[in-house]
Order: C-alpha cells, then structure tokens, then sequence
C-alpha cells in the first residue's frame, strides 16, 4: 500500500481496498468482518490484541463481542468514512487472528 493518509477515500478506491482483503465487508461508511472462535476465551484474547493494535496506531474500531463472535467495525469518524488507515486496520486484524 501507498502512502497512508486520512483522507477520505472515493468509493471506487474503497472497492480496490476491499478486494484485497478477504472477507470483509462495506456496510454504509464502515467495513466490517465477524471473526468466529472456538471459545469466548480465544475471543476475548483476540480482542485485546486488536486493542493493542488500535492503541499503537491512535485509530479505533468498534467491536462487538458475543460469546466466541467478535465483529470489527472500521471507519475513520473524523473524516466521515473510509481511510487507507481503515483498510491497514483491517488487515492488522487478519494477521492477529
């Protein structure tokens, strides 16, 4: 990936993202992907691992943890939509799966 910014992406650079990245999805200004594990601790530990990740980036998804589910929710609030930083993101979050 090129340079990364915060700068609001066009939704054909949203759609090239998206094809890089295996099961996610666009829903409104976010993408969004449900992890499934075998058990709600392995849940929980993936999530503070995306935490530690988010915290070391200053960028936050919304995530939603129900039992041995987490969803993901990424978007960048202070620009209203898709960023590069949103597409980094969630690929950070594959490789800590």
């Amino acid at each position: 990936m090129a340079a990364l910014t915060r700068k609001k992406l066009t939704p054909g650079q949203v759609s090239k993202h998206l094809r890089k990245l295996k099961n996610w999805k666009l829903e409104g200004e976010f993408i969004v992907k449900k992890y499934t594990f075998k058990t709600f601790i392995e849940a929980v530990g993936f999530m503070n691992r995306v935490f530690a990740a988010a915290e070391a980036q200053d960028h936050h998804p919304n995530l939603e943890n129900v039992w041995a589910f987490v969803t993901i929710k990424w978007s960048t609030h202070d620009v209203g939509g898709l960023t590069d930083w949103d597409f980094m993101m969630a690929a950070r979050c594959d490789a800590l799966r």
